[in-house]
């Protein structure tokens, strides 16, 4: 059975969740604060989170950012009661998968957690576990990557492009569909934010970042990996 832990402060908002998932045969735990959600986190892993971040007990980025750091590979889907950009860009580059404003539709929340679970699905389907190219080292389980034997410090956000560009190798990719795919395109920051990332991953692990030659740039196309 699938576990959804629910981290939220707001009683109305549990049972309505507690209702929503429980109806559709998820098993629904309940924190309202951080210490029970990290409690419960470190007594396994659920299938996905789904976050208040003015919880308290811990700032909302902070708790991201330890979740993300305890479960890599959990989808978690911000459900908060504000509608900042700057709020949705920063928990996004922590490693969040989804952000949604309060109020919300049940029906579209449960419905962006199945998509997320069926990504995620897909994305162990289809991508290995590791990766090597020049003198670079990734695992993607682990979220650990390497240069010459140095490691190299990636957000979550890089990650996630990272595993998006290897896992299609030798293809171009648009900016669309790299939005859709690695920012869900419901909560996307814009193709701004894209090139910052692919421009960091390049400063990160190219040899010459202004002259890439894996992360490449198909101009009037998009991007392609190669190896």
């Amino acid at each position: 059975m699938n576990r959804i832990l629910v981290i939220d402060y707001d009683p109305t908002v549990q049972t309505v969740l507690r209702s929503t998932f429980d109806a559709v045969g998820f098993q629904v735990q309940v924190a309202s604060d951080a210490n029970r959600a990290l409690a419960l986190l470190h007594q396994g892993a659920p299938q996905a989170i789904i976050l208040e971040p003015h919880t308290p007990g811990l700032a909302g980025q902070d708790l991201c950012r330890v979740m993300r750091d305890c479960c890599p590979r959990v989808p978690i889907l911000v459900l908060s009661s504000l509608n900042t950009e700057v709020e949705k860009v920063l928990l996004l580059e922590l490693g969040a998968d989804d952000y949604i404003t309060k109020p919300f539709s049940p029906r579209e929340l449960l419905a962006r957690v199945r998509a997320a679970l069926r990504r995620q699905c897909h994305e162990q389907a289809g991508s290995t576990e590791t990766c090597a190219f020049g003198d670079v080292q990734v695992n993607f389980i682990s979220m650990e990557v390497s240069r010459n034997g140095t490691t190299v410090q990636l957000t979550p956000q890089e990650f996630k492009v990272l595993r998006f560009f290897t896992s299609n190798m030798g293809r171009v990719i648009s900016e669309d569909e790299l939005l859709q795919h690695v920012w869900n395109n419901r909560a996307q920051p814009g193709s701004r934010t894209l090139a910052t990332h692919v421009l960091r991953l390049r400063q990160k692990l190219e040899p010459d970042p202004a002259h890439p030659i894996y992360i490449r740039t198909v101009h009037g196309a998009g991007y392609k990996f190669v190896k």
